[in-house]
C-alpha cells in the first residue's frame, strides 16, 4: 500500500483495493486446507479423554505474565501519531516504517518459531528484553533510532502474536486447550486495552512517564515467565 500511494498520488482507492490481492490468497490457501483435510480433528494423536481438572497454577502465573507484556506494547496507531507530532518521521515514510515493522514481524515469527520449539518458553525472556527497548527509540529518538525502534516493535509484535499465545498449549492438558486459549485471549487482550489507555493517557502528560510505564510493564513479565520456567522444568 505505502508503494502504490508513492506511485500513484496518494490514490487511496487504489491502495485499499489492492488489499484484495492477499484476500483473495488467504482464502484460497483457506479453500485448499479444507479441501485436503476436511476433519482436522483426524489430525490429532488421538480423542482427548475429558477430565473436570482446573487449570494448573503455572497457567495463572503465565496469564499474569503475558497480561503485563500485553500492557507494555503500544499500538503502531499512536507510534505514528507521535511521528506526525513530534516531526520525527515525514507522514510519506509513515507507512514505510510500518511495512519495515510487518517485515521484521513475520520473519522473526518464522524464525523464532523455531527456536521456541527447540528452546522452550525461556526464550521469551531475551525477546522480551529486547522488544522492550522500542518504547525509548520510538518515543525518544530521532529518525534512525526511531526506525531501529519500529524494528524492534516489529519484532515485539511477533512475539506477542504468536509464540507467547504458543506457549500455552503444553501447560493444560488437550480437552482443556480450548477454554485455555479462550480464557487466555480474554485477558491477554484486556491488558492490551488497558495499558493502551494508560500509555494514550501518558502521552498527555510525559513522554518519559510513557516510555517508563511501557519498559516496566514488559520487564515485570519475566520474573513471572522465569518462574513458569521453573516450574515446568
Amino acid at each position: 500500500m505505502a508503494l502504490i500511494l508513492v506511485l500513484d498520488h496518494h490514490d487511496y482507492k487504489v491502495a485499499f483495493a489492492s488489499l484484495a490481492v492477499p484476500a483473495v490468497i488467504m482464502l484460497s490457501l483457506l479453500a485448499v486446507a479444507r479441501r485436503a483435510y476436511p476433519r482436522p480433528r483426524n489430525l490429532a494423536g488421538g480423542p482427548a479423554q475429558p477430565t473436570t481438572e482446573r487449570m494448573p497454577r503455572v497457567f495463572w502465573l503465565y496469564l499474569a505474565g503475558a497480561a503485563l507484556a500485553a500492557a507494555g506494547f503500544a499500538d503502531f496507531p499512536l507510534i505514528a501519531y507521535h511521528f506526525q507530532h513530534a516531526g520525527t518521521v515525514a507522514p510519506v515514510l509513515t507507512p514505510v516504517f510500518y511495512a519495515v515493522a510487518m517485515a521484521v514481524s513475520g520473519t522473526g515469527s518464522l524464525v523464532l518459531g523455531r527456536v521456541f520449539d527447540r528452546a522452550g518458553i525461556g526464550v521469551l525472556v531475551p525477546l522480551i528484553v529486547v522488544s522492550a527497548a522500542y518504547a525509548p527509540l520510538a518515543f525518544l529518538g530521532g529518525f534512525w533510532p526511531v526506525l531501529v525502534g519500529v524494528s524492534l516493535w516489529g519484532l515485539g509484535m511477533g512475539v506477542q502474536e504468536s509464540i507467547i499465545p504458543a506457549a500455552v498449549a503444553p501447560m493444560v492438558s488437550p480437552d482443556r486447550r480450548a477454554y485455555a486459549y479462550g480464557l487466555f485471549t480474554g485477558v491477554y487482550g484486556t491488558a492490551w486495552v488497558l495499558g493502551s489507555v494508560a500509555i494514550g493517557a501518558l502521552y498527555d502528560v510525559s513522554l518519559s512517564g510513557l516510555v517508563a510505564f511501557c519498559m516496566a510493564a514488559e520487564l515485570a513479565a519475566i520474573p513471572l515467565i522465569l518462574l513458569v520456567r521453573r516450574r515446568m522444568a
